[in-house]
């Protein structure tokens, strides 16, 4: 990259190698200062040798009319500076020779032994909605917010959402955007997907586009953005799409804030969130906007969305390691499949990965400056030997170390806490160990507490086993007991003993729904709860005696066969428990 970069500012090869040679081949402004000075100076540099020769007096000083000082160029080289429009490039100047430290001349080398440069793939690509203002994208941006698409045609992953017949698409080339909420897991693209339909408008005028997050601002600034969207369609005509990123976050009062600038047209809203919104956004606010569902990404969507981080010289890979950078076919497969559908997360990694690529490629070369300054100063035939890389390559040993370990998308408090326990708790129920065991492995990999899951495993010993293998419930208060007692990591393999136990326990749920039935009849009698016979009444004092407390009762162990009612008399005769019933899998 720096001899790209030399070369392009019109220096000749063997004038660009030599200071990259000089200089230790790490910079491009020392380069270029270190070319100015061997000019300036009078006894080495050839325009002055040249000069000399010519001049009448032999004996003459110094030139009483020496070249304007050069000053630093720190602020007039910019290593990412946006690439010119005009496609022709500047005439070099005349060639320079460049000669080794022992003074004889070097020849040209010739073309083939030239290193190979990897040039960008797309020097005209920008940041979204920076092409007219000629905005550069700055490197200290995470990648993935770099990376962001422009359009809608540039999301990934979602043809549910944009699809050519699609609610989205037919807004947008309507410019009749409806309010919406995009709910989805981390990374799939709400944001992306809110500022790419605002830029995919058919006219570019018609939307402004204001981002607030429900974690950093409150009802304030939302009227304040709601101002200004009314200033500007007064103005203008310019209709406010207003964006707020984890509109869960918002309380009842909060979102209602949102209610009458929704109903009136100030604004169009589009919020995105995480969470349920059925449990989360009021009703009212839900009435009023299309909830709209992200789907994690697949695999091969990551691995789209890597390749074009890889490939953009303008806002990818290039601009973090401040050199090209390639990867690894296993590398990028491996995050595809190790982020859980998050494109943050696999582009984060990434960034990291190429981040430690470029540090080793910046160690090697330091360790091969000495090498360098004894070749003659010749760094093609250097470069051309395998002296200094000129790229970084992500292996898989970086994504694994910039990873750490696989990503897991698990909310203890959100839906994914509440889908995995029902997906164990089913298991179970299905008798099918093995999917009970895989569902309590994610649950305890994304952090559950062991107590948690033991709890529900108490429940489910009486809830679907029963009275058909009344054990059931006493391995699962053991379980529990057991992993209060030696906590996490020890205590994965008892609870999945007890899930695999009961899983493949014959199953009963007369008394769950017994209790069901009787706790319905006692909410839905008419009128007034019969009182206890007074036959099953105790009688401990006299006056109760004398009341009838206990006449009329029969002590079962004296009489087995007796038979007595212990029902109030409009249910006499009701079943609750349908027992024996085992392996009833009405439920």
């Amino acid at each position: 990259m720096e001899m790209q970069q030399l070369l392009s500012m019109g220096f000749s090869d063997e004038l660009a190698a030599e200071a990259l040679a000089a200089t230790g081949g790490k910079s491009t402004l020392q380069a270029t200062e270190w070319i100015l000075a061997q000019r300036s100076s009078s006894s080495t540099s050839p325009p002055a040798a040249a000069a000399a020769a010519a001049s009448p007096n032999p004996n003459a000083g110094p030139n009483p009319n020496p070249p304007p000082f050069q000053p630093k160029l720190d602020r007039f080289f910019h290593f990412h500076s946006r690439p010119s429009s005009n496609p022709s490039p500047p005439s070099p100047p005349p060639r320079t020779e460049a000669r080794p430290r022992d003074g004889s001349p070097t020849p040209t080398p010739p073309d083939a032994k030239r290193p190979r440069l990897f040039l960008p793939q797309n020097p005209q690509s920008v940041v979204p909605g920076g092409a007219a203002e000629g905005k550069v994208p700055s490197p200290h941006e995470p990648l993935a917010e770099r990376m962001r698409p422009r359009t809608v045609d540039e999301v990934v992953g979602q043809d549910h959402l944009l699809g050519g017949s699609s609610l989205l698409r037919s807004a947008i080339a309507a410019d009749r955007l409806p309010s919406i909420v995009l709910w989805g897991p981390p990374g799939t693209g709400k944001t992306s997907i809110a500022k790419a339909i605002t830029n995919s408008s058919s006219r570019a005028t018609v939307y402004r586009f204001i981002s607030l997050s429900a974690v950093t601002c409150g009802v304030k600034e939302v009227r304040d953005a709601v101002e200004e969207a009314r200033k500007a369609r007064a103005k203008s005509n310019k209709r406010t799409v207003l964006f707020m990123d984890e509109v869960h976050r918002f309380n009842k009062s909060q979102q209602d804030s949102f209610l009458p600038v929704i109903e009136d047209g100030s604004i169009v809203f589009m919020g995105a969130t995480t969470e349920n919104p059925s449990f989360h956004l009021i009703t009212p606010l839900l009435s009023r906007c299309r909830v709209l569902t992200l789907n994690p990404l697949k695999p091969h969507h990551i691995v789209s969305l890597l390749k074009r981080a890889i490939g953009d010289s303008e806002k990818g890979l290039a601009r973090s390691a401040d050199m090209n950078v390639e990867a690894k076919v296993d590398a990028v497969e491996f995050l595809s499949a190790n982020c859980d559908g998050d494109a943050r997360v696999a582009l984060n990694a990434l960034e990291i990965s190429a981040i430690t690529a470029a540090m080793r490629v910046s160690t090697q070369r330091s360790k091969l400056k000495g090498v360098k300054e004894s070749s003659d100063g010749n760094l093609l035939e250097d470069v051309e030997n395998g002296i200094g890389p000129l790229a970084a390559i992500v292996t898989l040993d970086d994504v694994k170390e910039a990873l750490q370990c696989k990503h897991l998308a698990y909310d203890k408090a959100g839906d994914e806490h509440y889908n995995l326990i029902s997906a164990l708790h089913k298991s179970m129920r299905g008798s099918d160990a093995d999917a009970a065991i895989y569902w309590l492995a994610r649950m305890l990999e994304g952090g559950e507490q062991p107590l948690y899951i033991a709890r529900r495993l108490i429940r489910f010993a009486s809830e679907d086993v029963g009275l058909a293998d009344p054990l059931a419930l006493n391995q699962a208060v053991s379980c529990y007991q057991a992993c209060h007692f030696i906590g996490m990591p020890e205590c994965n393999v008892i609870l999945a003993q007890c899930a695999a136990y009961l899983a493949l326990a014959p199953k009963s749920i007369s008394v769950y729904r017994a209790i069901g039935a009787a706790q319905k009849v006692v909410r839905e009698s008419v009128g007034q709860n019969e009182g206890v016979p007074l036959h099953l009444r105790n009688a401990p004092t006299k006056l109760m005696k004398e009341i009838g407390y206990g006449k009329g009762y029969i002590y079962t162990p004296d009489n087995p066969q007796a038979a007595q009612s212990y029902l109030p008399p409009s249910l006499q005769g009701y079943k609750f428990l349908d027992w024996p019933s085992v392996n009833a899998h009405e439920k």
